[in-house]
């Protein structure tokens, strides 16, 4: 992938007002995840997690999909919308799960456990998702697997760390796939600990992409959607969040009067618990995609017809 050239934004240009513009024109949907800038979380027409957003691709009467978000997430839009245009504000926006899942490799992981039906997390590319015979998300994960007989071998990819949750949960043991989220993994046992030394009456809410030694302080695990959710129901006014701190916008509006607290990564000198990837889309590039209608997102059609399979399986599992 690389970088798009634009022309540039006139001087004076009032971009959130162009996006309105455009977006009626077009007849386009703004789908953008939680981990988005909060700027693009107010403009979008649907903020929400993996699954919700890919619910709202499948259901959309949209002509041209617009996704803030990263790559697979505007891809799997695209495998479910294959006449419909898909653009991506910023095409190198990419996912450390997807990325370190690579196809080749992943082909030769499967035929080393034959017997095995293979569950893919939706974090991974369109190849990955073609050798599924199931697709899931952090919402719906545990489903998924309870969907398969218990005497069937599994394997789970690619996030190790939600495999490994889901196998504690349900008593499974499946095989994973030894992958995980580069934002997720660098969260602190050792900080989270400090931090509920200093907020003793604070709950935990935390993503199952966490490590083990991060859940297991945890009162709540589950996706975005779930923590968004926890937060709202939870007596508690001070909540410690163990995800992307880009869910704090929608987290806060939502729960004016409660403190949410986030905790920090392994190392301090650095944004480690902000997806990199994610902050990739800005306004202007969001703006920008809708006025020049690129970057596009192109899949393979025979490949969108086997990964298509899988997703249409797991959303007919999640209605």
């Amino acid at each position: 992938m690389s970088e798009t050239l634009h022309q540039p934004i006139a001087p004076g240009t009032d971009i959130i007002a162009e996006i309105n513009r455009l977006r009626q024109e077009m007849n386009a949907v703004i789908l953008a995840h939680f981990y988005q800038e909060p700027e693009i979380q107010d403009i979008a027409d649907v903020v929400g997690d993996s699954l919700a957003l890919s619910q709202r691709a499948a259901e959309t009467d949209a002509e041209v999909i617009v996704f803030a978000g990263v790559h697979f997430m505007a891809e799997t839009a695209k495998i479910l919308n294959p006449h419909k245009q898909v653009l991506l504000p910023d095409l190198d926006a990419g996912c450390s799960l997807a990325d370190g899942c690579p196809p080749n490799e992943f082909r030769e992981f499967i035929s080393m456990h034959p017997g095995h039906k293979v569950i893919s997390y939706i974090n991974c590319s369109a190849e990955t998702k073609a050798m599924s015979d199931m697709i899931c998300t952090s919402g719906n994960a545990l489903r998924i697997v309870e969907s398969f007989p218990a005497d069937q071998p599994l394997i789970f990819a690619p996030d190790r760390y939600l495999g490994g949750w889901v196998n504690k949960t349900l008593g499974r043991d499946m095989v994973l796939w030894p992958g995980s989220c580069e934002v997720h993994e660098t969260f602190s046992e050792k900080k989270l600990v400090e931090l509920k030394v200093i907020y003793p009456e604070a709950q935990v809410a935390a993503h199952p992409e966490c490590p083990e030694s991060v859940l297991q302080h945890a009162d709540h695990v589950g996706s975005t959607a779930s923590i968004l959710n926890f937060a709202k129901t939870t007596d508690a006014m001070q909540i410690i969040v163990v995800t992307e701190s880009g869910i704090l916008h929608q987290m806060q509006k939502e729960n004016p009067g409660k403190e949410l607290i986030p905790v920090p990564g392994a190392d301090e000198t650095c944004n480690c618990n902000e997806c990199p990837y994610m902050k990739m889309n800005t306004l202007e590039k969001l703006y920008l995609c809708m006025r020049d209608r690129t970057p596009e997102i192109v899949v393979d059609p025979d490949l969108a017809a086997k990964a298509l399979a899988p997703i249409n399986r797991m959303l007919d599992l999640s209605r």
